[in-house]
């Protein structure tokens, strides 16, 4: 495993999940309501959980608020969540702590606060540039609005700023992405996710199609619109590091995310949280009343718990490491899991040698440029012979 990743797991990191939205959108099936009346029971019942969690043995080098919609919170109320994060656990100095928020609930003196309260990145979920895409979204903000959010952010002091996109929209075309992408690069952002347009099970997208009110774009036209993106970043100095991500260097990377990536250790607190430490994965209540309910009464958040076997944890490497652009380095595969990584995958590697989609450079297995467009497909045929 290269230096950086390295780094990334000596580090735990910590999510906090703000479930509380101005509107549910059409697309997400993320865990979130639109009752800000709850709000202050839930920051209490998070501000207990995090006495009420054990510490972990490394420092925390990440903090990630997400959503939902956390730009909800006040910035007072983040404060005191971090408050509670710095006497709790052990927060390593220059630690990327990381607050989604979304144009339209956010002001100067808003973003301003959160910067002073120690919020020292933002991921903006602007998804597109284009009215009638962001009307199709159901989304609350416009265009207009997602500009001034990062003119205002990078007024209030914030130097890394992450943008997300959704492409593959019904009826998109190559233009329309393209002019997406450009008034994304012409703000400079320091990281930028783009994400494929997916039908969630139980979202109002989905049912839409169902019912014909809508046609998804189809396979081949939504792979143009990943050829076209991942160029088109390159060109301008946002080089992808994930098959959705992309940043402007690797310090820019989201340190958060990397750790989901690389099984490093993490804690999750908030209703459907998901926490991972030494094989183990829990996941809290996914609902704001019971994950009160039981932090009142004294009971665990928790929901359930997976133990994960040597099996599931190759299978999650493989899967999770290809969609990487450092993609699998070899000799950490065979030390971490005591397995031939070339007699396991013998048949696969003799396969994909002759393709575009696949390259095995010295100690390292990864997919092409192509490849990761197929890269859920290709990990499957990995995991198979597991």
């Amino acid at each position: 495993m290269n230096c950086e990743l390295e780094k990334a797991n000596d580090a735990s990191g910590i999510y906090i999940h703000v479930p509380f939205c101005v509107k549910k959108c059409a697309y997400c099936d993320f865990y979130s309501i639109t009752g800000p009346d709850k709000i202050p029971s839930y920051l209490e019942s998070v501000l207990t959980e995090i006495e009420r969690t054990k510490a972990p043995p490394s420092k925390v080098d990440a903090i990630y608020f997400g959503g939902g919609t956390p730009s909800l919170l006040e910035p007072g109320q983040i404060s005191r969540l971090m408050d509670a994060l710095c006497r709790r656990f052990d927060i390593a100095p220059f630690s990327e702590i990381t607050l989604e928020a979304n144009p339209g609930t956010v002001s100067f003196e808003k973003l301003a606060e959160y910067r002073k309260a120690g919020v020292n990145r933002l991921s903006i979920g602007v998804q597109s540039f284009c009215d009638a895409s962001l009307l199709f979204l159901s989304r609350v903000h416009t265009a207009a609005q997602a500009v001034q959010c990062v003119e205002m952010a990078r007024s209030a002091g914030f130097d890394n700023i992450g943008l997300d996109l959704i492409y593959g929209l019904p009826g998109q075309t190559v233009r329309q992405w393209e002019s997406d992408l450009q008034s994304a690069v012409e703000l400079r952002p320091e990281h930028l996710s783009c994400y494929m347009l997916t039908y969630e099970p139980g979202t109002r997208l989905t049912l839409d199609l169902q019912k014909g009110r809508v046609k998804a774009l189809s396979e081949g036209a939504v792979g143009v619109l990943y050829d076209v993106t991942v160029g088109y970043l390159a060109e301008r100095g946002l080089m992808q590091y994930e098959v959705s991500n992309f940043s402007t260097a690797p310090s820019t990377r989201s340190r958060h995310n990397q750790k989901y990536w690389t099984h490093a250790p993490y804690i999750g607190l908030g209703p459907s949280a998901h926490s991972f430490s030494r094989n183990c994965r829990t996941w809290n209540v996914r609902s704001v009343d019971r994950y009160v309910r039981r932090i009142k009464t004294g009971e665990s958040p928790t929901e359930d718990i997976e133990q994960l076997d040597r099996q599931q944890l190759m299978m999650e490497t493989i899967y999770l490491r290809l969609r990487c652009v450092d993609g699998i380095d070899i000799t950490a595969f065979e030390n971490r899991f005591g397995a031939d990584f070339e007699i396991l995958f013998a048949p696969l590697l003799t396969e994909y040698s002759s393709t575009k989609y696949f390259e095995i450079a010295p100690n390292r297995c990864r997919l092409t440029r192509r490849g990761m467009l197929f890269a859920d497909s290709i990990a499957s045929r990995f995991i198979n012979l597991i």
